[in-house]
Order: C-alpha cells, then sequence, then structure tokens
C-alpha cells in the first residue's frame, strides 16, 4: 500500500494487497490498516467522463468519477494500467479513474469544477500508479487525441504521456504522483502486461 507523506485521506493499493473488489477480507484488512470503513463508495467504470455525487456505500451506477461531502466515507475506483487519481477540497474529496478515454474527454477536469461549482475547490490531488509513456504504445487514433502529450516507448514506437495530460486538467492544484509504470513493475497489476482481471484500488476520503 502507497500511503504519499504527509497527506490524510489518500491510498494506492499494490499488487501484494490483493483484488480488493471482490476480496472481502482483503479489503478488511486494509480499511482496518487505514482506519477507514470497508463499506466503500464505488461506481460501474465505463471509461467516459460521467461524475457521480454520493452520500453512502453504494454502487452509484456508470460513471467514472465520484464525490461526496460526508466525512469518513471511503471512495475507491478500480485500475490495472489507467489511473486513479484523488481531488481533496475543504469539506470534500473526489475520485476518478483516467485511461486514455477518460483523459481525452477530460473526467479529472470535470471531477475538479463539479466540486467547484458545488462550493468545494480542490486545492490537493494524488495521482496514483498507472502506465508510463515508456510502455503505452498506441497507435494515430490516440496520439492523434493527445498533440500536447506524445511520446516514445522505450522501443522507439508511438506513445503518449497519460499523466502528464491528467495533469495539465489539475493546474493550480497542489499535486503528488506516484510515478511507477504498471507494466514494466511487478509491484502492479497490469492489464496490458499479463492480461489479468484484478485491480489495483485508488481510495480518497475525508478525514
Amino acid at each position: 500500500m502507497i500511503r504519499p507523506p504527509s497527506r490524510n485521506g489518500v491510498a494506492f493499493s499494490e499488487a501484494s494487497d490483493g483484488d480488493l473488489r471482490g476480496d472481502s477480507s482483503a479489503r478488511g484488512r486494509l480499511s482496518g490498516t487505514l482506519g477507514i470503513s470497508a463499506a466503500w463508495a464505488t461506481v460501474s467504470q465505463v471509461h467516459g467522463g460521467d461524475v457521480a455525487f454520493v452520500e453512502g456505500p453504494v454502487d452509484a451506477g456508470e460513471a467514472d468519477a465520484l464525490w461526496t461531502t460526508i466525512a469518513g466515507l471511503p471512495l475507491a475506483v478500480f485500475t490495472a494500467d489507467c489511473f486513479g487519481v484523488v481531488l481533496h477540497a475543504t469539506g470534500a474529496v473526489g475520485v476518478a479513474h483516467a485511461g486514455w478515454r477518460g483523459a481525452d474527454v477530460g473526467v479529472v477536469a470535470r471531477l475538479r469544477e463539479e466540486m467547484r461549482q458545488a462550493g468545494h475547490e480542490p486545492h490537493r490531488g494524488e495521482v496514483g500508479p498507472g502506465i508510463q509513456p515508456c510502455c503505452f504504445e498506441v497507435g494515430p487514433e490516440v496520439t492523434s487525441r493527445f498533440p500536447d502529450q506524445t511520446a516514445e516507448t522505450t522501443w522507439g514506437t508511438p506513445s503518449v504521456d497519460l499523466a502528464a495530460s491528467i495533469s495539465d486538467q489539475l493546474v493550480g492544484i497542489d499535486l503528488w504522483s506516484v510515478t511507477s509504470c504498471t507494466l514494466h513493475e511487478d509491484r502492479w497489476f497490469s492489464h496490458r502486461r499479463d492480461g489479468t482481471l484484478h485491480r489495483l484500488a485508488t481510495i480518497g476520503w475525508l478525514p
């Protein structure tokens, strides 16, 4: 488990923590370590830009971001090469799931704006592990959507820097990031590497 130093209300799981979606004992252990409830609010992720507001530990339906003003309510999204993002504001917290499709439609920016419109301007954010440009080989249908974040893999093929695209949606926020690449580092689950159905958890809560 990764806990950003000097930052409360956020955690990122590692492969060694297990898949926290269906393994209730693993979720209970990690939640106990964090001092939070094992009943999390989630969404049914669809690689889009919809944002849900939640007030309890529910599945809020098809969306890729959620936020709350309820203190102590854990929010979670699940990833295995995509990025999990947590945004903190005074009196609110939000969590987003962003792969290339989510980054393209600005799901993180949409979460930020919805929180701001409700009077909770995010001032701090954390970005979890995801696939880095060293390994994110894509075709022109993807690179064309990210003209300012194009890159190359370590083997010389076209790539996109998704972490940079997400950071561009969070200008002005105090941002902390996990810089590891999920594909070539075994401590993470990676769907691209081995087709795994397991997922990492990004968890945010309002202390």
